[in-house]
């Protein structure tokens, strides 16, 4: 006999805490990134020798730097900064990869054949000695970024929208409308990128963290973002200098912005996959 309904619905009814405890977790640093910048502005080249290297306080909750500056308002500009830069370059390798795997899964035979040794080929290069090479014909800049992070990072995407077309291809509806004499282009537009969107979306959400420890590793050696810029590997890179002094949370609080939101983005992506695909859940869950 069915609950009779007590009150009002709750949406979280059902969600697992960690992914709740997730979606807290990027609430608020989403709030961070988008009310402090405005509010409180930073003086990106402003040194004061007087407050450097300051422990925790109540002035400074996570130190300053070594000439001075507050660790976490420099932190959540770098959250910025990392996070646009990481978006604008996922959802450029998505249309990359996306493009190439509808044209292989779409096509199919030769032009498959031929567009999959080309994703071979650039899966084969490692992804951040292909970067360094790309950014270093550009001057520090975060178009040299999403530049490196497009064109490294889009085989993924290929793989995966090629792999949803062919299972696609097979379905009874898309069958039926090549048997109706729908066109190609009228077949991919109708049928294929409807089902497509979740999983690039999935896949864009994935790829976000991968650009931002791209790009903060690029930034760490010194190709990436300007160094007077509030970068989190910038940040991280100058921190390394004053571990020997004792002052820890110059390196510590900047990994920790970039570590917190990529595992909480993770936990949601998860919780998200398992949304799209509940067969997979259960023969995991076997």
């Amino acid at each position: 006999m069915p609950r009779p309904w007590t009150g009002v619905p709750r949406p979280w009814a059902g969600v697992p805490r960690q992914v709740r405890l997730a979606a807290l977790t990027l609430a608020v640093l989403a709030l961070a990134v988008l009310l402090v910048p405005p509010l409180v502005r930073l003086d990106q080249q402003l040194v004061d020798l007087r407050a450097a290297g300051l422990p925790p306080s109540l002035a400074h909750p996570f130190g300053t730097d070594q000439v001075g500056r507050d660790v976490l308002l420099r932190s959540i500009y770098g959250l910025r900064v990392s996070f646009l830069v990481g978006l604008v370059a996922a959802l450029v390798s998505m249309v990359i990869g996306g493009l190439v795997g509808l044209a292989a899964g779409s096509l199919g035979g030769t032009p498959d054949r031929l567009l999959m040794r080309l994703v071979d080929g650039f899966t084969s290069v490692p992804h951040l000695l292909f970067g360094i090479f790309i950014v270093a014909l550009f001057a520090p800049s975060p178009a040299a970024v999403v530049v490196s992070v497009g064109v490294t990072h889009w085989t993924t995407a290929a793989r995966i929208v090629r792999a949803e077309v062919l299972s696609l291809r097979s379905r009874p509806f898309v069958e039926a409308a090549i048997s109706g004499g729908a066109s190609r282009s009228r077949v991919i537009r109708r049928h294929l990128l409807p089902h497509l969107l979740p999983h690039l979306l999935l896949a864009t959400v994935l790829m976000v963290p991968h650009a931002i420890w791209h790009e903060t590793a690029l930034s760490f050696l010194g190709l990436g973002l300007p160094a007077h810029l509030a970068s989190l590997g910038n940040m991280i890179n100058d921190g390394r200098h004053s571990l020997l002094t004792g002052d820890w949370w110059s390196s510590l609080v900047p990994g920790l912005f970039i570590l917190v939101p990529t595992l909480a983005v993770a936990v949601l992506a998860q919780h998200w996959r398992d949304r799209l695909n509940p067969r997979r859940r259960s023969e995991l869950s076997l």
